[in-house]
């Protein structure tokens, strides 16, 4: 995935959990809005850290196109 789309799905987000948080502490909630930061935080932490799984072409494998139309 290129780093411009790594970096806005990241600024999304942090946005969301952000606005979680407030939504969350708006309504008196102490432990989800917690729970929204942390959640937000490790997405962005783990898609950034985490490669891309990359599947290698075996010898012999056909690769099998969907179906046209219905």
């Amino acid at each position: 995935m290129p780093n411009s789309v790594k970096a806005t799905i990241s600024l999304v987000v942090i946005l969301t959990a952000i606005a979680g948080y407030y939504f969350m502490d708006h309504h008196g909630q102490v432990g989800p809005k917690y729970t929204a930061l942390f959640l937000g935080a490790f997405m962005v932490v783990s898609m950034w850290l985490f490669p891309e799984v990359m599947r290698k072409k075996i010898r012999g494998e056909v690769k099998e196109e969907p179906p046209m139309g219905l």
